[in-house]
C-alpha cells in the first residue's frame, strides 16, 4: 500500500494544470461576457477549474465543511429576516445598525452573518459593518431566487446530511420503494418530499418559486434554434376548434406553457396545464388562454389525442417502475401517428458531465431514490416493453443542461 505524503494536504491540487488554464482564459476578449451566454459559461468553467487546481486539499476541506455551509446558513437566516429586501430597497451603502433597527434583529447576530456573506463576495463590504448590494443579493429579493434557501434548508437538505447514515444502514443499496427512501429516513415520514412540503407551508409554495428560478436564463426548447415547433407540432395539427396543442403534465405554476403561448402566438389549439389541486390553487399569474386542470399524473390521462404531451423535470423525480406507470397513462391517451410525447430532462453524458447536472443527480438520489439518466437509461426506460413508445429524436443545444426527447407511439 502506498504511503501518502502528509504534505499533499497543503500543496495546490493540480499546479501543472494552471498554466494551460490561464492560457485559455487569456484568449477571451473583454467583451466576451456581453456578447452572449456561451462565452461567459466557457469562461466560468475555466475559472472554476482554476480554483480547483490552485486550492490545497486542506482549503477545499475547509470550504466544504465550514465556508459553504456557513454561507448557506447565513443567507437563509438573513433572507428570512428581510435583510436582502432592505438592501435592494436602499440600493446603496447601509450600516448594520440601521438594518438591525429597521428589522428588529439583534445587531451582533446580524453583523456576524453579513460579514461572512461579504467575505464570500455576495454583498459588498463598504466599511466597518457597512454593506451594499450586489446583483446576487438584489436577486435574493425575488421569490424565484430567494425562496430557494428556506425551502431547501427546511424541506430538502436534512435528507442530504442524513444520506451517508442511511446508506450505511442499507449496505449502500438504494430502495425503489418511494415510502422508505433517504428522504423518509431523514424526515421520519412516509410522505414524499412533495407531500411533505404541501402539508408544511410555506415550503410547497417556495418550492414552486425555486423551480421557476431554476428555469431562468436557460436555453428553451421552444426557441427556433432548439426545436422546430412549427415543423414538428403546428404542421399537420388537427384543425378542430377543440383540438389540444399542448398538455403540460405536472407543469407547476405554468411557466413553461405560458412561455410557449408567448413565443408561439400563432400556434393553433388549446393549451392545458395539469397539476395537483394545491399547486393549481396556488397559481398567482397565468393567462386565461391557458386552461387549468387539477390532475394526478399517476391516474388516467383525461385529455385524449392531444398534439403533444409535455413532461418537464417530472420523470427524474421517480424510480423507473413509477416512471413506467406515469408514462403508461400518457401513452394510453396518445393518438397513433399524431400525438407526440416531449420529455424535457437532463441527459447525463458518459464523460465530461457538468457539475450542475451531477449535483441535481445527487439531489434526486437523496430526495427521491431517483436519478438523472444517461441516454442509454432513457432509451431503456422509454422503450420499455408494454409502453409502446419509441424515441424519434433527441434535441439539444450547447450549454443546455436539459435536452428534449421527442417520442411517438411505436
Amino acid at each position: 500500500m502506498a504511503v501518502l505524503d502528509g504534505g499533499i494536504a497543503v500543496h495546490a491540487n493540480d499546479p501543472g494544470a494552471v498554466p494551460k488554464i490561464l492560457e485559455k482564459l487569456l484568449m477571451f476578449r473583454k467583451s466576451t461576457i456581453t456578447e452572449g451566454n456561451d462565452g461567459r459559461l466557457d469562461m466560468l468553467a475555466l475559472a472554476r477549474s482554476l480554483v480547483v487546481a490552485l486550492e490545497t486539499p486542506r482549503e477545499t476541506m475547509i470550504k466544504h465543511n465550514w465556508v459553504q455551509p456557513g454561507c448557506h446558513t447565513a443567507i437563509t437566516a438573513c433572507y428570512n429576516a428581510g435583510v436582502f429586501k432592505l438592501l435592494a430597497e436602499k440600493d446603496g451603502p447601509i450600516k448594520v445598525d440601521e438594518i438591525a433597527g429597521e428589522l428588529g434583529v439583534p445587531r451582533q447576530t446580524l453583523a456576524r452573518m453579513m460579514k461572512h456573506i461579504a467575505a464570500m463576495g455576495y454583498i459588498k463590504e463598504i466599511g466597518t459593518d457597512e454593506y451594499a448590494p450586489t446583483n446576487f443579493s438584489k436577486a435574493l429579493d425575488m421569490p424565484i431566487i430567494g425562496d430557494s434557501y428556506p425551502c431547501l434548508a427546511g424541506g430538502a437538505h436534512p435528507s442530504c446530511s442524513k444520506f451517508p447514515e442511511y446508506l450505511k444502514g442499507t449496505n449502500y443499496e438504494l430502495t425503489s420503494d418511494v415510502e422508505s427512501g433517504p428522504y423518509q429516513f431523514a424526515f421520519n415520514t412516509k410522505m414524499s418530499m412533495f407531500e411533505y412540503m404541501i402539508v408544511h407551508p410555506p415550503l410547497g409554495h417556495q418550492f414552486n418559486h425555486h423551480m421557476s428560478g431554476y428555469r431562468q436564463g436557460r436555453p428553451s426548447w421552444m426557441d427556433r434554434d432548439f426545436y422546430p415547433v412549427k415543423e414538428r407540432l403546428v404542421k399537420e395539427m388537427n384543425a378542430s376548434k377543440d383540438a389540444v396543442m399542448l398538455v403540460d403534465v405536472g407543469g407547476g405554476h405554468g411557466h413553461d406553457i405560458e412561455e410557449f403561448r408567448l413565443k408561439h402566438t400563432d400556434a393553433p389549439g388549446r393549451l392545458i396545464l395539469q397539476d395537483l389541486s394545491p399547486v393549481i390553487d396556488g397559481i398567482e399569474h397565468l393567462h386565461n388562454d391557458v386552461e387549468r386542470m387539477k390532475y394526478d399524473f399517476h391516474t388516467e390521462q383525461p385529455i385524449k389525442a392531444a398534439r403533444a404531451y409535455y413532461l418537464h423535470s417530472v420523470l427524474h423525480d421517480w424510480p423507473d417502475e413509477v416512471c413506467k406507470s406515469i408514462l403508461k397513462q400518457v401513452a394510453g391517451a396518445m393518438k397513433q401517428g399524431y400525438s407526440k410525447l416531449l420529455i424535457n430532462e437532463i441527459i447525463i453524458p458518459d464523460q465530461g458531465a457538468d457539475s450542475e447536472a451531477t449535483g441535481l443527480d445527487m439531489m434526486m438520489m437523496t430526495l427521491f431514490s431517483s436519478k438523472e439518466r444517461t441516454m442509454e437509461e432513457w432509451k431503456r426506460l422509454l422503450e420499455s416493453p408494454g409502453l409502446d413508445l419509441k424515441i424519434v429524436k433527441v434535441w439539444s443545444v450547447k450549454h443546455s443542461q436539459e435536452s428534449l426527447i421527442e417520442c411517438e407511439l411505436a
